[in-house]
């Protein structure tokens, strides 16, 4: 599985192009989408109105929880280094963005953080907005896709990350539709 992994990797990570490079850099930096944030901000308040808070507030949750189990469960306890930093890789990967700073990538912190925010507010959105899943799940893939190209995840770190990112969005989702009903 790890070998076949590798070779999607390295597939993908050698579709790169020179004009492409400072684009994906730009991608998988966060800061990138603060326009797509204050839009969905804008459209929870919109949909929600005082209660837009508590939405807020369960965003801020997922990402608390899909960052903090990926990074300070998984990386840890699997210790899968990220293929910049496999020796078997070694002069094979494309680093547009130089050497990140942890070791380790399985699971995808991006991964987790992006679809967990688009599996939840997918579900807060959709009734008013029907297309806001293809717009969340595509920023999500975007996102992910661009740390295997920047050379930092394997396509199974961004997989087992966004499994995990659904999975939260989803369960915080059914949590705030209980605590809804009672306030």
């Amino acid at each position: 599985m790890e070998a076949l992994d590798s070779r999607l990797f390295l597939f993908l990570n050698g579709l790169h192009a020179d004009w492409l490079d400072p684009v994906m850099v730009s991608i998988t930096a966060m800061w990138v989408w603060i326009p797509l944030y204050a839009l969905l901000l804008f459209m929870v308040f919109k949909q929600y109105g005082k209660r837009g808070w508590w939405i807020l507030l369960t965003v801020v949750l997922v990402i608390l929880c899909t960052d903090q189990l990926s990074a300070h469960v998984c990386k840890p306890l699997f210790h899968r280094l990220r293929p910049c930093f496999n020796p078997d890789l070694e002069g094979l990967v494309h680093l547009p963005k130089g050497l990140p700073g942890g070791r380790y990538g399985f699971v995808s912190s991006h991964a987790a953080n992006t679809f967990g925010i688009a599996a939840f507010l997918t579900a807060v959105l959709r009734k008013q907005w029907r297309w806001i899943g293809w717009v969340l799940y595509f920023w999500a893939f975007l996102s992910s896709y661009s740390r295997i190209y920047v050379g930092v995840h394997y396509p199974g770190d961004i997989l087992a990350g966004a499994v995990l990112g659904v999975l939260i969005g989803l369960i915080f989702w059914k949590l705030l539709c209980v605590i809804l009903k009672h306030f």
